[in-house]
């Protein structure tokens, strides 16, 4: 299997496979992308919350700000990050549109900081701010694309089945530039906006994940290695 994750995210995705899962595969750690924090003043002074849409941004901001506000989160583990960092943090869902329907349907108290990675969709401050909730965005870490490692390459180039997930839309979109022939690969898209970038390639499986969010992405590697699993035994029965 190989991980494209930045390498902290990658290793606890894997740690939380099963056992039996882990046991069974070799995993490469091959990241495409890199979290660099911004180091930029987060004022907080007239907020009367903050959004986080992941745990790279509570970090970051958190490491710029003593304040501690309540905070809207995209998923679970989001939230649980904020929460331990001090944050009044809640769970709005598994993605962008989620939390903007339920923030819409239950308007907090406003105005509103949503703290962001440069690279970022959903326009989730300015549907807010549209919606009726004052709401801005502000950029507290980037995200930095890496080149396949030569592992990776090696790998890859083997022509032997390899399972890829994928977790973002811009991480797809660059894996699908430099991965090459896809023929041998069973790849795994955290949602239809991953998978956009991956139609393109001639690869062995294309999944989408059931839900965007890590559980069903473990869900769906179990089932590509079981399905490996399957076609090694068909292949040495043969």
């Amino acid at each position: 299997m190989l991980m494209t994750r930045p390498l902290a995210a990658a290793e606890r995705f894997v740690a939380g496979l099963p056992h039996e899962v882990r046991a069974g595969l070799q995993v490469i750690y091959a990241p495409l992308m890199q979290i660099r924090p911004i180091q930029a003043q987060v004022s907080l002074g007239s907020m009367k919350g903050v959004i986080f849409t992941s745990a790279n941004g509570v970090e970051a901001a958190s490491r710029e700000t003593a304040v501690r506000l309540p905070a809207f989160c995209v998923g679970e583990r989001t939230a649980k990050a904020a929460a331990e960092a001090g944050w009044q943090a809640v769970s709005l869902g598994q993605c962008a549109d989620e939390l903007v329907e339920r923030m819409l349907q239950q308007p907090p108290e406003a105005p509103l900081l949503h703290l962001r990675g440069a690279h970022a969709r959903g326009g989730i401050a300015r549907r807010l701010t549209d919606g009726g909730i004052p709401c801005r965005a502000q950029t507290v870490y980037d995200q930095v694309l890496l080149s396949l490692s030569e592992e990776a390459q090696a790998v890859l180039s083997a022509q032997k089945d390899v399972i890829v997930p994928l977790f973002s839309p811009r991480t797809a979109s660059h894996f699908a530039s430099q991965c090459g022939d896809a023929a041998h690969l069973h790849l795994i898209a955290l949602s239809q906006a991953v998978a956009e970038p991956l139609k393109s390639l001639n690869c062995k499986v294309l999944r989408v994940s059931k839900e965007p969010d890590a559980q069903a992405m473990a869900e769906a590697v179990f089932d590509a290695a079981a399905q490996l699993s399957r076609l090694e035994g068909k292949g040495r029965a043969e």
